[in-house]
């Protein structure tokens, strides 16, 4: 042996080593295999929850979005009727107005012409006192 190497220590040596990791593969290699599995199920049913949950979050702010558009439209719609009433009651209320001064009007008009009538005739009966009397004086 000229350099001091004993090959068969170092064949021993690398089927010690072929032995053990042998060894060491069976007994290991099922296991981890086996927790790696279960490990990636597991990340895999995670991802899954977390897209149901995704999915179930996105229709309800779809049908949110659908129920405050019709919550806006029903506004509006309230919104719309409100004003037509009060324009509508604004429109009734003048309507009232115009026939009480149209009433109002009629009556004085009703009112002077009794009253001309009545100076008229006041007058009248005056012109005819005069003229009967000759010179009596006013009182």
């Amino acid at each position: 042996m000229p350099l001091n190497i004993d090959w068969q220590q170092i064949l021993l040596h690398w089927m010690n080593l072929a032995i053990l990791t042998g060894g060491l593969y069976f007994l290991l290699c099922k296991p981890v295999k086996q927790f790696m599995e279960k490990r990636e199920e597991h990340y895999r049913q995670l991802d899954q929850e977390a897209s149901g949950k995704l999915d179930e979050a996105n229709q309800m702010k779809a049908e949110y979005q659908e129920k405050m558009e019709a919550a806006k439209e029903e506004i509006h719609q309230a919104r719309a009727k409100a004003q037509q009433t009060a324009q509508q009651s604004a429109q009734e209320q003048l309507t009232q107005a115009q026939a009480q001064a149209k009433q109002i009007v009629d009556r004085a008009r009703a009112e002077a012409v009794f009253s001309l009538q009545e100076t008229h005739r006041a007058l009248a009966e005056c012109y005819r006192r005069a003229a009967e009397g000759g010179g009596e004086t006013w009182s």
